[in-house]
Order: structure tokens, then sequence, then C-alpha cells
């Protein structure tokens, strides 16, 4: 891994500006807009019959295909506050699948759980002696780690698992011996009572109760965890001055320094915890969607989640929501896709006659007519169609991927240090 190392001084560091000023939604007004995404989804599912639209079942697989990616886009956030751009994510989940389906099939899976998290870090380490030691360029140091881990864990794999008791437990040159299955949780009575109101069908009534029994129904102990560490991300990132001294890090290092801060000591400690984060997604895909290690088995979720972190503002709270949603895009091929993606297009109808609404009422005239335009397109389709192609359905992340990051390109705020070189005494 090579790097262009000048003589030139790095950039200068953001000035420090005045007190920010407080942004974001209310919770008044997100409970609002929960509400009516409720009203909008259950009328639509009334309309067109759709039932898998807000089931649990579908809840609860948009659950199992959000939290890796979740994890991931958790890990990336950990990293940019501290002002290291990380696009080795992926390449650090590998490393989390093989570890985890390598002493996952030895030993058991909690220890399995440790390992991917283990190998995270070492990968999160490595990104971090490149960029925070030796000044490497973020973006070069990520791709070279994604790589190296693919290429690594490749040979690694026809190294352990192709001979031996691994080959005998039923291991190849592309995938681990089987893993035990770690434990899930099921909410006893109350998942059985939403089930049965699920099924009445309900306006809004069921709606509630199949996301709600999606979410207490065969729950893995890592979702727990994951959700444990979301909160724990947000308090710790935004309540303690440990985590005010390693935002400032991404902000202003040079202040930071000025003012005491070891920056060197908080990216590393970042970017660290970035890797294990990346390793504990990996993991999961490992020991609770397939049990087992399998080569490729990431599918670019490292960068599906880089994606839902910046549709989330680099903030837990919408990351949270951008895993959800492109869990949920990825979950819809897993049942009846077809129809119910058919169904999603009456949605984006509504929502693009919305959107065309409030630009023409903020005088944005192209925009809302382009809007209101896209919306009439979607409504032939909508109308002069059945069901949706397969091939388009498992397109579907993609797309959503794209759009998101489209329309959320205007409000993004990202730290202002984010990817810049940074050298310790330039605050002195």
């Amino acid at each position: 891994m090579t790097a262009t190392m000048t003589d030139a001084p790095p950039p200068a560091a953001p000035k420090a500006a005045g007190a920010p000023q407080r942004s974001g939604r209310s919770f008044a007004q997100i409970l609002l807009l929960v509400a009516g995404g409720l009203l909008l989804l259950s009328a639509i599912r009334m309309i067109t019959g759709s039932q898998d639209l807000d089931s649990a079942g579908q809840v609860s697989a948009s659950l199992g295909l959000a939290v890796p990616i979740g994890l991931a886009g958790l890990a990336g956030l950990w990293s940019e506050r501290s002002g290291v751009v990380n696009i080795g994510l992926e390449g650090m989940m590998i490393l989390g699948t093989f570890g985890a389906g390598w002493i996952g099939w030895q030993s058991n899976p909690w220890l399995g759980l440790l390992a991917g998290i283990a190998f995270g870090v070492l990968g999160g380490l490595v990104h971090a002696v490149a960029t925070v030691t030796f000044g490497v360029d973020h973006i070069v140091s990520g791709v070279a780690i994604n790589l190296l881990a693919l290429g690594a864990t490749q040979y690694l794999a026809k190294l352990f698992f192709n001979n031996g008791s691994a080959l005998d437990a039923g291991g190849n040159p592309k995938q681990s011996p089987p893993v035990d299955s770690l434990p899930d949780v099921t909410v006893p009575g109350l998942s059985d009572a939403l089930q049965s109101v699920e099924q009445h069908h309900w306006f809004l009534v069921s709606d509630i109760a199949g996301i709600l029994g999606g979410l207490v129904t065969h729950l893995s102990v890592v979702t727990v965890l994951a959700a444990v560490l979301f909160v724990g991300s947000w308090w710790l990132l935004w309540r303690t001055p440990f985590g005010l001294r390693l935002r400032s890090c991404g902000e202003n290092p040079t202040a930071a320094e000025s003012l005491g801060v070891n920056v060197y000591t908080y990216k590393y400690a970042a970017v660290a915890v970035s890797g294990g984060l990346a390793g504990l997604g990996g993991a999961f895909l490992a020991l609770v969607t397939s049990h087992t290690y399998l080569e490729g088995q990431t599918g670019g979720r490292g960068y599906i989640g880089l994606a839902a972190m910046i549709f989330g503002n680099w903030r837990p709270g919408g990351l949270a929501m951008g895993a959800g949603l492109f869990g949920y895009s990825d979950a819809l091929q897993l049942r009846n896709g077809g129809t119910t993606v058919h169904a999603l297009l009456l949605l984006l109808v509504v929502l693009l006659v919305a959107l065309g609404a409030w630009k023409l009422y903020r005088k944005a005239m192209v925009q809302g007519v382009v809007s209101l335009a896209m919306a009439a397109l979607v409504l032939v389709w909508y109308l002069v169609t059945d069901t949706v192609p397969s091939d388009f359905v498992g397109a579907t992340p993609y797309v959503v991927t794209l759009l998101v990051l489209s329309l959320s390109a205007q409000r993004l705020r990202m730290p202002k240090a984010d990817g810049m070189r940074y050298r310790k005494g330039q605050g002195k």
C-alpha cells in the first residue's frame, strides 16, 4: 500500500465557529411524521390488498437485514466523527465474517462473536496506522483494506476449511463448517396476541400489531445488542466529555489539541471501535443469518452502511432510520416481492405528489413540475401492471440507496475536518 507523501503542509484546520444551532426535528414532530406514515401505509395496504407491506414476517425480515447495515453505518459514524473517513468498512465486515466462522465452529458461537469483533478491530487498527500515523489518504487506505481483507480471507479459507476436521464437518474453500445458533428472544403471550390482531387486517390497528409483532418475535440477541449499541453510542458521543473531545477531533483537531486533547489517541480509539462494530456486523451475517462463513456474504453491505450513515446526517437516529429503510427494501424480495413492490409504487406516487406540491409552494417551479411528472409516470406504471418483474425487485435496495442519497444531499452536514490529514503539533 503506497501513498503520496509530500512536504506540503496539511490542509488548514477549519476555523472555530460560534455555538452551533440546534438542528433536527422535535420529538412531537417526529411522532406526527411516524403517525402520518403509519396512516398512509395502512391506507395503501387497504387499497392494494398487499398484506405483506407491514406484516410481522416482513418487519422481522427487514430487521434481520437492517442490523448488519446499521452496524456498518454506526462503525462509519464513529470513525468519521473523529475525522477519519472509513471506506474500508466492507473489508472489516469481511474480516468479521471470517473470524466468526473460523472460531465459531471450533468452539461456540459466543466466542465466534467475540472473534468477529476482534478481527474487525484489527482491520480498524491497520486503517488507523495508515491514516493517522502515516498520513495515507483515507480513501486509498480504505480501498486497500477492502482488497487485502478479501484476498486474505480467501487464502485463509482455503488453508483452514479445506482439510482435516473442517473438511469432514462440511467446510470447503469458500465456506466454514456450520456454527451453532445463537439464542433468540420472543416475548411470550404478547407475540401471539399481536399475531391474532394482525390477522384481522383492521385499518391501522392490524398494521401497528404487525410492526410490533415483528419486533418481539424471534429476535436475535445480536439484534438486541445492536439496539443497545445505537443508544449507547448516542449517549457516549453526545452526552459525555469523551464524546465531545472525540467529535472535536473531527470538527477542528487544531483547536482540540490546543485545549489539551490528544487527537491521535481519540482518532485511534474511534477507528478501532469502528472496526469492531463493522466486525460485529460481519459476525451477525456469519452467525445469525447463515450460521456459517461464506465467501462474499457481505454483499456490499459496508458500502450501503455508509449510505445509511450519510442519509442519517452522521447521527445515530437518522442512521437507524436509513438502515431500516434499506433493510426493508432488501427484504421485499424474500416475501412476495413483486406484488409488494407494485403496491409501493402507489405509495411512491403519493410521496412524489406531496413533494411536488411542496416545491411549487416554495416557488421551486422546475423541481415541482418534475416531481409531478414523475408521479404521473409511476401512476401509469401502477395502473397498467399487476406486479413488478423479479429483476427490478432484486435491484430495489440499490435504487432506494441512490434515491435517498440524491434527495437528502441538500441537508447534509459532515464533520468539518472529515478526511483531512492531521499532524501532531499543529495546535501548539
